[in-house]
């Protein structure tokens, strides 16, 4: 029997898990965010040292057992070379005889089908999308942010909501049920105040991305303008989909579509709605899932299919489930050391 690490980083927080070839869960630990572009490459390897150290600890096993695989899938890997940095870094400390390493997206993607052809978008905080055909040949986009293109997330969404309420407000815009919601969110009488509060620090900038939730609320209550925003952000998925369904040749296909992250995640009626229809309409034979299992199990996958263990999968989808952290994630001082 054979044992593996799994990593799964995304923007806010990291799971680890050390598994065995037969399916089975040793362990299973949760972090704060490893991805290399918000801590950098030193922190990188930090937080997962820790959090490979814990895991070993909640699995009952001495750090140094032999592990065969460590597979790592962290947010920020878009680029060859990023990929290749970080391959380097966390194969240096000797974790395992060998390590795999990729963007969160192929984690995700795997967690999300068995399908041999498939695609994910992810919308999240941001957006990204990634898509595998069975010969091996991949798709995937910059994913570098605005200045490679790309739109939509919750981020987008909530700054787009308060920018429309405003100008709804001021008359720049077309009156919207956003003033109002936006307003009353953080309980003030107009967006304007909202805007000075914003301004001089008395609300937290980082309290706009509550705003994504409250956007889809008023949409679904059948204003124009917050569902034009809807509209928006069901197109840039079905465009992700397009281009990389289109070109690994599987618009005429059968194969997957997993949609993850917490926007897609959330299931939004009118939002599900406008991208199944999108969908079925440019790729007929497309099978469409939403997420239900946490990304790690993915990158667990991976490495069973790199140990030849595909076998395993049923138990390990089974084990993941009842195994993953319910609580918050583990401070980062209780697993430094």
């Amino acid at each position: 029997m054979s044992l593996y690490l799994a990593v799964d980083g995304g923007n806010s927080k990291t799971d680890v898990v050390l598994g065995s070839s037969s399916g089975e869960v040793l362990g299973f630990v949760r972090g704060g965010t490893s991805a290399p572009f918000q801590v950098g490459l030193p922190g990188t390897v930090s937080v997962l040292d820790g959090l490979i150290r814990a895991v070993h600890a909640d699995a009952g096993l001495p750090f140094g057992t032999p592990i065969e695989v460590l597979s790592v899938y962290l947010a920020g890997a878009d680029l060859p070379i990023e990929v290749q940095r970080l391959q380097d870094a966390v194969s240096a400390p000797g974790w395992a005889r060998r390590s795999i390493v990729d963007n969160d997206c192929f984690a995700l993607l795997r967690a999300g089908t068995s399908m041999p052809d498939a695609v994910t978008v992810v919308c999240g905080a941001g957006t990204n999308c990634v898509g595998v055909a069975a010969d091996g040949r991949t798709a995937r986009f910059l994913a570098l942010g605005p200045i490679s293109g790309d739109w939509g997330g919750g981020h987008d969404l909530a700054e787009n909501a308060l920018r429309y309420a405003a100008r709804g407000e001021d008359g720049r815009g077309t009156p919207t049920a956003l003033q109002a919601a936006v307003a009353g969110h953080f309980g003030l009488p107009t967006v304007e105040a909202v805007s000075i509060g914003l301004h001089f620090g008395e609300i937290p900038m980082e309290r706009i991305p509550e705003l994504a939730p409250v956007l889809f609320e008023v949409a679904a209550a059948g204003d124009e303008v917050a569902t034009s925003l809807v509209e928006r952000q069901a197109q840039e998925v079905l465009a992700q989909h397009r281009v990389a369904a289109g070109r690994l040749g599987l618009l005429d296909q059968p194969h997957a579509l997993v949609l993850g992250g917490g926007v897609l995640r959330a299931r939004h009626p009118q939002l599900e709605k406008l991208i199944d229809a999108g969908a079925h309409a440019i790729a007929p034979r497309v099978e469409i899932s939403v997420l239900d299992a946490p990304p790690v199990a993915g990158a667990a996958l991976l490495a069973l299919d790199a140990l030849g263990a595909t076998a395993a999968e049923p138990s390990l989808r089974a084990a993941i489930r009842t195994r993953e952290p319910g609580a918050a994630p583990v401070p980062q001082d209780a697993v430094a050391d």
